[in-house]
Parts: structure tokens; sequence; C-alpha cells
């Protein structure tokens, strides 16, 4: 305050505007932790070896995604998004021509989209497009895969997304490959859940420069 007893309002601005800065660091930092520890764990899924070996495996295998996530990844698609509307009906979304031909589907990968997030996990049933779309707004990866993928592949997608609060997990019928990695206007056809394209997209992608709104909540919507 000052000598007359009020309050400066510039310096509360600046003190707030600290405060803020401050915030958002501590996210991106807890963000990268977390995503780090995701490869490394996707890593140590996919190794079957002796402990000391896997780990220095892992710790190789984390780095190289690091440093494929800062380029293009062989196979992905990018896909310019043209409206992000809140709308309550249900939205005709366009799967590609060559898939379409062959009777197969794709995850939408933006576009208009439910008002309420899907929360962000795993799901053993379909998601409804329209929820999910409004996650992957708010930096959420969508990691479809097809109906009767075996345990082992499926249990490996489930550990993802407890490692991580903003990845979403769900079956999608009719998919055009085993995986699908879907993100804000990029999508990638994986072969399996242990195609080692995932950990970069994971690493680019997750609450990435792609998000229209990075750091909106993954939660608090519909889902368990």
């Amino acid at each position: 305050m000052s000598a007359g007893g009020k309050r400066n309002p510039d310096k509360d601005e600046r003190r707030a505007r600290l405060a803020e800065i401050q915030a958002a660091q501590q996210r991106a930092d807890r963000r990268r932790t977390r995503l780090i520890a995701l490869v490394v764990g996707l890593v140590v899924l996919a190794l079957a070896v002796p402990t000391t070996v896997l780990i220095v495996n892992a710790q190789r295998q984390a780095a190289a995604a690091q440093a494929a996530a800062s380029a293009p990844i062989e196979g992905e698609e990018v896909v310019e998004v043209p409206s992000a509307t809140h709308v309550i009906e249900d939205v005709p979304y366009p799967t590609p021509t060559a898939a379409a031909d062959e009777g197969q589907a794709l995850p939408p990968v933006g576009g208009d989209h439910d008002p309420v997030v899907q929360n962000c996990g795993f799901y053993a049933e379909p998601v409804r497009s329209e929820n999910a779309v409004h996650s992957l707004e708010h930096g959420a990866v969508w990691l479809t895969y097809r109906p009767g993928l075996d345990d082992e592949q499926v249990a490996t997608l489930r550990g993802l997304a407890e490692e991580n609060p903003y990845l979403l997990v769900s079956p999608f019928d009719q998919l055009a490959s085993d995986v699908v990695a879907t993100a804000w206007g990029v999508q990638l056809e994986l072969d399996s859940a242990l195609d080692e394209r995932l950990a970069p997209f994971l690493l680019r992608y997750l609450q990435g420069e792609q998000t229209p709104e990075p750091g909106a909540p993954c939660d608090g919507g519909v889902g368990g």
C-alpha cells in the first residue's frame, strides 16, 4: 500500500502477472517431466531384456525419440482445420477417400465439436467423436485402436493413458490400421501399439504447438 493507505494497481498487476508466468513455467516443467517418463515407460514395455541393459536401452531410445520429435514424423498427415465451433448436434466428420473406399474409418483431427470434453483416460468402449475432438482442442492426443486388438497391445495403451493426463485411448470401429494417433490437425497410422513412431508423436503433440487451447482441462467432462 502507498503512504495514504491505497493499493498501487500497477504493482498489483505486475505481481499477478509474475505469479501467472511462474505458474505457467511450473506447468511446462511438470509436462516435460511426464512426457520423458512416458517415453521411457513406452520403451521399457517394448523391451524384454535383462534389467541393466533394459535401462540403458530405454535411455537411448528416449533420447532418440526426443530427437525424432523435433522433425516431421514418417507417415504423419497434417490437415488444416477450418472451424472449431461448439455445437450440440452430431458432426459429419469427413473420412479420407482412400480409407472410405475400403470401408475403413479414421478419427477426426479437429473441427466443430461438443461443448463438453471427453475425459482423458482409457476406455474399453468407443467414445463420441464430438467430445473427443474437444479434448484434442485442449492439447490431448487421442489413441484409437481396432476392436479385438490383442490384450498385450491394449495393456500397453492403457498404461500410457494412466501415465499422462492428456492422453485419451479408446477403440474405434472400422479403424484403418491397428492403432491411430491423432492430435489437433495431425494424424498418424501406426502398425501397432509398439510402433517406434508413437513415442516421438506423443512428445511432439501432447500439449504441442498445434494445440488451440493448451492447458485447458481434459477432465470434468463426460466419461470415466
